[in-house]
C-alpha cells in the first residue's frame, strides 16, 4: 500500500501547484534561519525536488550576530545541507550596527541585508527563485499590523504566494502549529530563536498579545484572515483592471509626463480617480512608496476645485500641474 502522503506536504505541493511557483529545471535560492518554518520549507523543497523537477537548491543564511546562539543556528543549517548535499551560503553582519549607522530600525536593516545577499547569491548561482518560508500565521500578522498601521485594499492583500515573479511561498497555507507538529514527526529539531517571545518589535506584540487574544473571540481567526486576504484580493483584481482599461483609455504617455484631461477624470468616481493617479506616479517612479494618501488626496482636491494654472511639487521626483483643462504628472529631474 503506498504511503499516505503527509498533510502539511500535501499543502505545499498543491500551493506550489495552484499557484504555479515552481517551473521545470529551476534554480531557488532558500532562505534558512534553521527556524521551524525555513527547515520545514528546505526539507519539503529537498524532499519533493525531483518530483517538482527543481535543478537545483541552494541555501542562504544570514547571521545577524544579534543573539549569543546564532552562531549555532548557522552551524544547524550548515550541517543539514552538508548531510543533504545542499548548496550553502552562509554571511556573517552586525545588523544592529549598519542599524544604528543608518539611523533605520534593525528589523527593517535585516531584511534589507537578506534580500540582498539572495540578490547576490542569485545573480552568482543563475537562480530564478527565491523560496521564503512565510506562512499563515505571518500573513494574519501582516494584514494586522498594515491595519493598524493604516492601509489600503493591497495592504489587506496580505502575502501573496509568489511576489515579482520571483519571491515564492510555498507554506503561505500552512499554520505555524501545523509546520512545528510537522518538525517534530520528522525529527528536525529546529532552532527556536527567543527573541520571539520578547514583545519589543510591533509585530511580536500582535503575535504574542493581539492574535491569542483575538483567538479567544475566533478560534479559526488565522484562517479566517486568510480567507478575508483571499476575498480582497479578487476585488481588487477586478478593480484593477477596470482601472487598467481607464488609464490607457485616459492617459497619453511618455516618459517624462503623464497627462489626464479634467473633464474625464472629474467622470470617474473618487476612488477610480486615486488609483488612476497613483497608477501614473508610479508608471514614471517604477514604485509609489514614498507617496502617502495625503499627497494623493492633494491631487485629487486640485482636480476637483476647478483652478486654474497651478502646481505642487509632492516630492523631490514629481510635480502636478493643472493647465489648459488638464493635469500634468511630470517627472522633475
Amino acid at each position: 500500500m503506498a504511503k499516505r502522503i503527509d498533510i502539511l506536504e500535501e499543502k505545499f505541493l498543491n500551493t506550489i501547484k495552484n499557484n504555479n511557483l515552481i517551473n521545470e529545471n529551476e534554480v531557488i535560492v532558500v532562505g534558512v534561519s534553521g527556524g521551524p518554518d525555513s527547515i520545514t520549507l528546505l526539507e519539503c523543497l529537498r524532499k519533493y525536488q525531483e518530483k517538482l523537477k527543481i535543478k537545483k537548491i541552494i541555501v542562504a543564511h544570514i547571521n545577524h550576530l544579534i543573539r549569543k546562539d546564532s552562531t549555532e543556528d548557522e552551524q544547524y543549517v550548515e550541517n543539514y545541507c552538508e548531510k543533504n548535499n545542499i548548496a550553502f551560503y552562509a554571511k556573517r553582519i552586525d545588523v544592529e550596527k549598519i542599524a544604528k549607522e543608518n539611523k533605520k530600525g534593525t528589523e527593517e536593516t535585516g531584511r534589507e541585508i537578506r534580500y540582498q545577499f539572495f540578490d547576490e547569491i542569485m545573480t552568482k548561482e543563475n537562480a530564478t527563485k527565491i523560496a521564503i518560508a512565510h506562512n499563515m500565521n505571518d500573513n494574519a500578522e501582516t494584514v494586522l499590523l498594515n491595519l493598524i498601521r493604516g492601509t489600503g485594499m493591497y495592504g489587506l492583500e496580505g502575502i501573496q504566494p509568489i511576489e515579482y515573479n520571483k519571491f515564492i511561498k510555498p507554506l503561505i497555507n500552512c499554520q505555524r502549529k501545523e509546520i512545528e507538529a510537522y518538525c517534530q514527526k520528522q525529527q528536525l529539531n529546529p532552532r527556536i530563536d527567543s527573541t520571539n517571545k520578547e514583545n519589543t518589535y510591533t509585530r511580536n506584540k500582535i503575535r504574542n498579545i493581539i492574535i491569542p487574544e483575538l483567538t479567544k473571540i475566533n478560534p479559526n481567526i488565522i484562517k479566517t484572515l486568510q480567507r478575508t486576504t483571499e476575498i480582497i484580493k479578487e476585488e481588487n483584481s477586478y478593480i484593477e483592471k477596470q482601472v487598467q482599461i481607464k488609464y490607457k483609455k485616459l492617459a497619453p504617455i511618455s516618459k517624462k509626463c503623464i497627462e489626464f484631461s479634467l473633464k474625464e477624470i472629474r467622470i470617474e468616481d473618487k476612488a477610480i480617480q486615486k488609483r488612476l493617479i497613483n497608477k501614473a506616479i508610479s508608471e514614471l517612479l517604477n514604485s509609489t512608496n514614498n507617496i502617502s494618501k495625503i499627497n494623493i488626496d492633494d491631487i485629487i482636491k486640485m482636480i476637483e476645485r476647478n483652478v486654474g494654472n497651478k502646481t505642487i511639487k509632492i516630492n523631490k521626483k514629481i510635480e502636478i500641474l493643472i493647465k489648459n483643462k488638464k493635469i500634468f504628472i511630470n517627472l522633475v529631474h
